[in-house]
């Protein structure tokens, strides 16, 4: 800690201290120059409270039994939404802080359930997929409030490529977990990567059985992805049976660990689609779009398509709580994605550049030009064209 007070020390060293006296202050200036001065000291005082809430910010990561106090000293300051440059430098320092000393006492304290956090990332950096963000925020913060559960919570994400269920699977991890992706608690699995031949099914099987249980043992609250599913083998879903099924009371511990499977397919992505211009060309409006005018076309796409994820006990014992329907984006959607691009790299960017990257993409259908046909994808590779 003495390490860390000294670094933060220095930083805000850099900064002006609240209260501090300015420019000026020794003597008064003549009239002419005191509305500069004034504008001066305003800025002066917005960094100020900018730095202390770094430093409060910090404090609710690295020590956890400060969090409430932090919060409470930096709720009344200016500079209480930090910039996405600014959150990324607080990520960098926290993480340098922890890659030398343990940033709490015991593995819990890695787990964060951020739901605040998350329910922001979802209303402001997930772009046109009003029913993905208002079902999974619901689902994941009623599970996770659960004292306890008695079965695992399983979300089957669909939608075309590009429409943001990894980056919803991404977002859930960094808000539930202080590690993110990278935390001890979380494990991704893509299809044709780890589960790549037929073969081997009995294999993978155990294996994946053996690392699930060894993950529960080793975390409190668990997360699971499995990318591509619809090329699992249903062989492999199979393992996942115990976790999903209801388990019987008496079988209840005081503390039950609490498991999130999420599976991620583009599976029905042509329903979807196909539904979503169908409402759309009635006069219906985007954000009007429900549940149960998409889930049941999934669902019965699902059922009859001849894929292992459709044929597997998942879907055919009603093992999957919650279908996520995820929309395609349309170009102002696109233009979006284009400024987050720019945003999170630092750069500037310009309108302009951004209808010039929404428009090198591929709209579909051929006569309305509704849809991206890559969604979001590629968008970060596109944006080194336009810089100066």
């Amino acid at each position: 800690m003495r390490r860390l007070r000294l670094l933060l020390l220095l930083l805000l060293l850099l900064l002006p201290r609240p209260g501090a006296p300015g420019p000026g202050d020794d003597a008064s200036p003549p009239d002419a120059a005191q509305e500069p001065l004034r504008g001066l000291r305003e800025r002066l005082r917005a960094a100020a409270a900018l730095s202390r809430r770094y430093w409060a910010l910090l404090r609710c990561r690295v020590w956890p039994e400060d969090c409430e106090r932090a919060e409470e000293a930096g709720a009344g300051l200016l500079g209480w939404s930090l910039p996405l440059l600014g959150q990324q430098y607080l990520d960098i320092l926290t993480s340098w802080y922890c890659s030398f000393q343990a940033c709490c006492d015991s593995g819990d304290c890695r787990i964060s359930n951020n739901f605040t956090g998350l329910e922001w990332d979802l209303s402001v950096r997930l772009h046109g997929q009003h029913l993905a963000r208002e079902l999974v925020l619901t689902t994941v913060r009623g599970y996770l409030e659960l004292p306890r559960p008695d079965k695992a919570l399983a979300l089957s994400f669909h939608g075309w490529s590009g429409t943001g269920k990894n980056f919803v699977a991404r977002l859930l991890a960094e808000n539930l977990y202080r590690d993110g992706l990278r935390s001890d608690c979380v494990e991704t699995f893509i299809a044709t990567l780890h589960f790549p031949h037929p073969k081997y099914v009995d294999l993978y099987k155990e294996k994946l059985a053996s690392q699930i249980k060894e993950t529960q043992e080793r975390c409190p609250q668990t997360l699971f992805i499995f990318d591509e599913a619809e090329k699992l083998h249903p062989g492999m879903l199979e393992a996942l049976r115990p976790h999903l099924e209801l388990q019987a009371p008496e079988n209840h511990r005081v503390e039950s660990p609490k498991t999130i499977f999420l599976f991620l397919s583009n599976l029905g992505g042509n329903t979807i689609n196909e539904a979503v211009l169908t409402l759309l060309q009635a006069g219906g409006a985007r954000e009007e779009i429900r549940l149960d005018q998409l889930v049941p076309r999934l669902q019965a796409e699902m059922e009859s398509t001849d894929t292992g994820f459709g044929h597997s006990c998942l879907v055919k014992e009603n093992l999957i709580d919650f279908f996520v329907p995820f929309l395609p984006l349309e170009y102002h959607h696109v233009r979006l994605c284009a400024r987050d691009a720019f945003l999170s790299q630092g750069l500037p960017y310009t309108e302009e550049a951004l209808d010039q990257i929404a428009k090198m993409m591929v709209y579909i259908p051929k006569e309305e030009q509704l849809f991206s046909s890559q969604g979001c994808k590629s968008i970060s590779q596109r944006i080194s064209y336009f810089l100066p």
